[in-house]
């Protein structure tokens, strides 16, 4: 399969994803300020979950940009990826909802751990696919960004059991960490345009 066209699909769904959490956020009855104070972590919820998504889709579009094809395994990993991040408006929803409270939040963080194990995952396959010497490989070197995001998810799901807020600015933490585009691959994407 040619790959542009699971970067058409990922885009859709991704698009999709941000769309339902959009239409989930509820305009107030009336236009006092407190009914918009009453929503702040809703608000806070959808700011964070749309800057996750929008991490995922521009690391997704520079790491399948430097693939050079799409072979089966990128294409089931790639679902896998979509699948975690596909709960991301319904675990916005009920985080925001029940403002930060210890079961939804830690369930938001086992959806972020899952979606960045399947990003790993994802990553190793089209890795695997170039080679362990590969330009790619290098170019990626030991990630050590995306482990440690794994860990600090987990370490967000097992705080969200003593004081969930902590849970909550770890998880804003990874995120602001990963707000830089990663560079590594542009080089490999700009080597194979020549």
């Amino acid at each position: 399969m040619d790959k542009n066209r699971i970067e058409a699909f990922s885009d859709g769904v991704i698009a999709i994803i941000i769309t339902i959490m959009v239409l989930n956020l509820t305009v107030p009855d009336t236009a006092d300020m407190s009914e918009l104070k009453s929503r702040l972590p809703i608000f806070l919820t959808y700011a964070l979950s749309y800057l996750y998504v929008g991490i995922y889709w521009n690391n997704h579009h520079h790491l399948l940009k430097s693939a050079r094809r799409a072979t089966s395994g990128v294409m089931w990993a790639n679902l896998h990826l979509l699948f975690w991040l596909s709960f991301f408006p319904f675990m916005t929803g009920w985080m925001g909802k029940n403002h930060f409270q210890t079961a939804p939040t830690a369930v938001y963080g086992a959806v972020l751990l899952l979606a960045a194990t399947a990003y790993y995952i994802l990553q190793n396959i089209i890795v695997a696919d170039h080679g362990r010497d590969s330009k790619m490989a290098r170019a990626l070197g030991s990630d050590w960004k995306g482990k440690l995001s794994i860990v600090l998810y987990a370490m967000g799901i097992a705080l969200a059991f003593w004081h969930s807020w902590i849970s909550s600015v770890i998880y804003s933490f990874v995120a602001l960490m990963w707000l830089i585009p990663d560079r590594r691959l542009e080089h490999v994407i700009h080597e194979r345009r020549e």
